[in-house]
C-alpha cells in the first residue's frame, strides 16, 4: 500500500510588492516549498498586513480557497514525479539509459552543441517521434517505428539483429531504399552519440552492423530548358493555376493577386537564372543584390521558417546575370518593400513566404503549362546544368552554387552533348603541327 501524500500549509511570500501563495510541507524527510501562484489579496494601509482583495478574482490569481485546492494537486503531482524519477533511477541501475533517453539527449546535442539547421532538426526529430504523435503542416501521424521498436529498450542491450528486424519492417510498408537507409542512419547517430558520453555506458554500435539496402543509381538531374522556365513563369504571372474559387472578389483582392503571381513567376525565373537554393531566395534582401557590381551575395537561408546561414555555412557571391538582373530590376520597382533591409520575396505583410503554399501553386502551373512535374529544387539544377551545357568550367559552377565537393557539381556535366565533348575530345589527340625542316 502507498504511502499518503503528506499535506501541505499554505504559506504567502511577497516579491516586488506582489503577494504569492506558495505550498510547504514535508517530503522524504525534506522541507519542501512550491510556488502556487499569486494571491488575491491587498496591502491593508492600516496594519501593513494582506487582505483579501475585493471584486470577482482575475484569472490566473487564487484566493485562499483555490490555493488551498492546488496545493493539494501540487503536492500529489510532486510527490508522483518524485516516485517516477525514483523508479527511472532504479531502472538505470538494473538496466542501464533507454533508447529514448539516449535519442533526446541526441536531439538536444545537435541543437544546442552541433548547431543543425532547423530542417535537419525537424527530419531527425520526424524520424525519432513517438508513434501515433500528429504531424506538422502534414496530414496524418508520424509512424514512429524506431521508437516503436527501441525506445523503452535498454540501450546497452539493443542489438544489431534487433535493427534487422526493424529496418525489415520499415521496408515492409513499401517505403524506398533511401528511406531505410536513413532509419538506419539515424538509429547509427544516436548510438555513435551515445558512445561518446561514457555516462550512458553503451559498449557499441549495433547499427553498424545492419546492412545498407542497396539504393538505386540517381540518373541524370532533371532540369527545365529556358523556353520551359519562360512558359512556367508567365502561367504564374498570368494566374492560369488559380482556381475560379481562389480569384478575389473585390477590386484590391484581385490586384494582391495579381501582384502575388507575378512575384511568383519571377521567384521562378531567379531561381533558374541564378542557381539559389528555396531557402536562400526567401531570405534574400535588397541589400544582397549588386546592380552595378552584378553579383548576388548569398549568406543566409530560411530553413523551417529560421532564417540561418547557407547550406554550407559560408557567404558565397553569384553572379547577376542579366536575365536574373532584369526580373529583379521589375521587382524594385513595384510601391513598396523595396527598402535594403527588406526581403525580396514576400508576402503581403513584407514577412517571409509559406513554402507549402508556394510549392502547390508551382507544382499548378507545372499542369497549367504542360510541363514536366518537377520539384522546386529542380531549378537550381536547371541552373548548373545550363551553365555546364554551355562550356562553363567545373570550378566556375562549383563557386556559383556553394557545393562543398566538387563531385557534387560535377553531376551537371550530363547537360553537356556528347557531340560536343567526342569534338574537344578529338581535338586533344591531333597531333601538332611539324615544324619545316630547314
Amino acid at each position: 500500500m502507498s504511502a499518503p501524500n503528506p499535506s501541505a500549509n499554505l504559506v504567502v511570500t511577497v516579491k516586488a510588492d506582489q503577494a504569492y501563495y506558495e505550498a510547504k510541507f514535508r517530503h522524504d524527510g525534506k522541507q519542501v516549498k512550491l510556488r502556487i501562484g499569486p494571491a488575491w489579496l491587498d496591502r491593508d494601509p492600516a496594519t501593513g498586513g494582506w487582505v483579501k482583495r475585493r471584486g470577482r478574482i482575475r484569472e490566473g490569481y487564487f484566493d485562499q480557497r483555490r490555493a488551498q485546492q492546488a496545493s493539494v494537486e501540487i503536492v500529489a503531482r510532486d510527490v508522483a514525479d518524485a516516485a517516477d524519477r525514483e523508479r527511472v533511477e532504479r531502472d538505470h541501475k538494473t538496466n542501464g539509459v533507454s533508447f529514448r533517453e539516449v535519442a533526446r539527449a541526441f536531439l538536444v546535442w545537435q541543437a544546442e552543441v552541433k548547431g543543425a539547421k532547423p530542417s535537419t532538426l525537424a527530419d531527425y526529430g520526424n524520424l525519432l517521434a513517438e508513434p501515433g504523435v500528429p504531424r506538422k503542416r502534414r496530414s496524418g501521424v508520424m509512424d514512429g517505428h524506431v521508437m516503436a521498436a527501441l525506445g523503452d529498450r535498454p540501450a546497452a542491450k539493443v542489438t544489431t539483429r534487433e535493427i534487422e528486424a526493424l529496418l525489415t519492417r520499415i521496408a515492409a510498408t513499401g517505403v524506398s531504399p533511401r528511406t531505410v537507409n536513413r532509419h538506419r542512419q539515424i538509429v547509427s547517430a544516436v548510438f555513435g552519440y551515445g558512445l561518446r558520453e561514457s555516462t550512458f555506458g553503451l559498449p557499441s554500435n549495433p547499427a553498424k552492423g545492419a546492412d545498407k539496402r542497396r539504393e538505386p543509381h540517381p540518373g541524370p538531374l532533371a532540369y527545365y530548358r529556358v523556353e520551359e522556365v519562360e512558359a512556367l513563369a508567365r502561367a504564374m504571372a498570368d494566374g492560369r493555376h488559380r482556381t475560379a474559387r481562389e480569384y478575389g472578389v473585390s477590386d484590391a483582392a484581385r490586384a494582391a493577386q495579381a501582384a502575388e503571381d507575378l512575384q511568383d513567376a519571377e521567384m521562378v525565373r531567379v531561381s533558374a537564372y541564378a542557381g539559389l537554393r528555396l531557402g536562400e531566395l526567401l531570405a534574400l534582401r535588397w541589400r544582397d543584390i549588386d546592380f552595378e557590381g552584378q553579383v548576388i551575395t548569398v549568406g543566409r537561408a530560411i530553413s523551417a521558417g529560421v532564417e540561418t546561414t547557407t547550406k554550407s555555412g559560408r557567404v558565397r557571391r553569384v553572379p547577376l546575370v542579366a536575365p536574373a538582373a532584369m526580373v529583379l530590376a521589375r521587382l524594385g520597382k513595384r510601391p513598396d518593400f523595396t527598402g535594403s533591409d527588406e526581403r525580396v520575396f514576400c508576402n503581403t505583410l513584407g514577412r517571409t513566404l509559406d513554402v507549402s503554399v508556394l510549392r502547390r501553386r508551382f507544382r499548378r502551373a507545372q499542369d497549367v503549362a504542360g510541363l514536366r512535374p518537377l520539384r522546386w529544387h529542380d531549378l537550381r539544377h536547371t541552373y548548373g546544368s545550363l551553365l555546364a551545357a554551355d562550356g562553363v568550367d567545373v570550378v566556375a559552377i562549383q563557386a556559383a552554387m556553394g557545393h562543398s565537393a566538387l563531385a557534387t557539381t560535377a553531376r551537371y556535366l550530363h547537360a553537356r552533348s556528347a557531340s560536343e565533348q567526342a569534338a574537344r575530345f578529338t581535338r586533344a589527340f591531333q597531333p601538332a603541327e611539324l615544324e619545316p625542316v630547314r
